[in-house]
């Protein structure tokens, strides 16, 4: 029997080995992490995690050829495919911070698999990683290996939060990178077998190990581009009287180009996108190729311009200032169908309005009151690092009087000033804008960052309507955003 050991139990680990132990019955799946909460929680009725299907997933497995466990060392041991999707956050000091990846917990991973060790390993790179960090791994390997062989595939995964599952049992492709050697192509090929228990050949790519590698940051830096490169026009579109959602319609009916990430909002957001352009625009740096760094820089000053203008907007709009206002904030995660909220554009549209000293009442079905009331404490890029490393509860109290987290949308909304819908839960398209209207302060402003509201229906009730890249509400053209 063939067993596989993932080293770490979050948005990929998890439910990708859930997946893997579910198609290949025959195969043990184990996810160690050595954080106890998170594992006791994957053995509980309450996953870490909220995805669609993953809780099925789950049930289905666990216990017969499924296992979490805080045992790291014993079933890194046992293993014959070792999985290693630990984080690879952006540094905060040092050489590269700001845009370097931060390999700390990929090389403590890479020095215990070396230790404990007593039979020939496969070591898969799950996580996503800068170009050519196998070779650092080997070398850590090879010289700790005590007469061992180990062989470093990388694997990166190609998962979209919200539909992770569907896009596990259904992948565009399975990439896997290894190295041109008789020993490496064995190992790819021991890898391929897993996943051809449910995925097409044709659909199983193998490359050499850098390609792997660089193909999932490209991969990344491709689709955050064209979410950026949408919303530089839906600034155009606002300016010109042009929508957004025509002008997208249009270019995406073009084969060439396709419709999808080509919804104008208000910015993307998540743990990959900045993470893995800032990686790229670092390894472009470190090549001597500043234009190239320079290019995909680009694509993240437009994500921030977006925020920033969305905020302006809003404040602008209400006779410039917020000050004391009751604004509800409707969705904190960085999109619908997931509790993540790292990176959001909410994080950074709530700083802007709390700035501003205003005073927010926020909703989301599937985030926690602590989960927000953390984010908006912590400095950029601390999410990504362990919790203990990471600030516990808002560092003022002034915060904590400028914010209330509730946990029904019309709470939420009851005698503010204004609403910004910030992520595109399905329930908010189905909210009683009657009875919102009727319980707001006036005028009464919606400010539509996900372009999910019928604006026309809004306007005929009385609501001042803001939507990204729509032609404005003539009220707010009179009240033009300074950027």
């Amino acid at each position: 029997m063939v067993k596989i050991c993932c080293i770490g139990a979050g948005y990929v680990g998890g439910p990708t080995m859930a997946v893997i132990a579910l198609k290949c019955p025959e195969i043990e799946v184990v996810v160690v992490d050595i954080a106890v909460p998170r594992i006791n929680a994957w053995n509980s009725d309450q996953l870490p995690i909220y995805e669609p299907g993953l809780d099925d997933v789950v049930k289905q497995c666990r216990g017969k050829n499924l296992f979490f466990s805080t045992d790291v060392e014993k079933h890194v041991s046992e293993a014959d495919i070792v999985f290693v999707s630990v984080n690879t956050p952006t540094k905060t000091q040092g050489l590269g911070a700001g845009k370097a990846a931060d390999l700390t917990y990929w090389e403590s991973a890479a020095r215990m698999i070396a230790d404990v060790s007593k039979s020939d390993k496969i070591v898969v790179e799950k996580s996503t990683v800068p170009v050519k960090t196998a070779e650092a791994i080997e070398r850590i390997l090879t010289h700790n290996r005590k007469g061992i062989n180990f062989n470093i595939l990388s694997n990166p995964e190609f998962l979209a939060e919200g539909t992770a599952i569907a896009d596990l049992f259904n992948p565009d492709r399975v990439l896997i990178g290894g190295r041109e050697t008789p020993e490496g192509q064995k190992a790819i090929q021991a890898l391929k077998a897993v996943y051809a228990h449910w995925v097409p050949e044709d659909r199983i790519l193998c490359t050499n190990l850098w390609s792997a590698e660089l193909s999932k940051l490209a991969a990344n830096a491709f689709l955050a581009q064209r979410i950026s490169s949408v919303n530089a026009m839906s600034a155009l579109c606002e300016a010109t009287g042009a929508d957004v959602s025509q002008v997208s319609h249009s270019i995406g009916t073009d084969s060439r180009i396709g419709p999808k990430f080509l919804n104008a909002s208000v910015g993307f957001g998540g743990s990959c996108f900045q993470k893995d352009i800032l990686n790229l625009v670092y390894i472009c740096e470190c090549n001597g190729l500043p234009e190239v760094a320079n290019y995909w820089k680009q694509v993240i000053k437009v994500n921030d311009y977006q925020k920033t203008r969305f905020v302006n907007r809003v404040v602008s709009s209400m006779f410039n200032t917020v000050s004391g206002k009751k604004i509800a904030i409707l969705g904190f995660a960085f999109k619908k169908d997931t509790g993540d909220t790292r990176e959001t554009p909410a994080i950074d549209v709530c700083k802007g309005l709390l700035g501003d000293k205003a005073k927010l009442s926020i909703y989301d079905p599937q985030v926690t009151e602590e989960q927000i009331m953390r984010d908006l404490s912590m400095k950029k890029f601390d999410w990504d690092h362990p919790a203990h490393l990471q600030p516990s509860s808002p560092t003022t109290s002034n915060k904590q009087q400028q914010v209330s987290v509730v946990f029904d949308a019309y709470e939420a909304i009851k005698d503010a000033h204004g609403i910004c819908v910030l992520t595109e839960w399905d329930e908010f398209k189905a909210l009683d804008y009657q009875k919102v209207y009727e319980n707001m302060q006036k005028p009464a402003f919606i400010f539509d960052g996900r372009n999910v509201v019928d604006a026309k229906k809004l306007r005929e009730i009385g609501f001042i309507v803001y939507s990204i890249g729509k032609p404005l509400d003539s009220w707010l053209k009179d009240m033009p955003a300074v950027a």
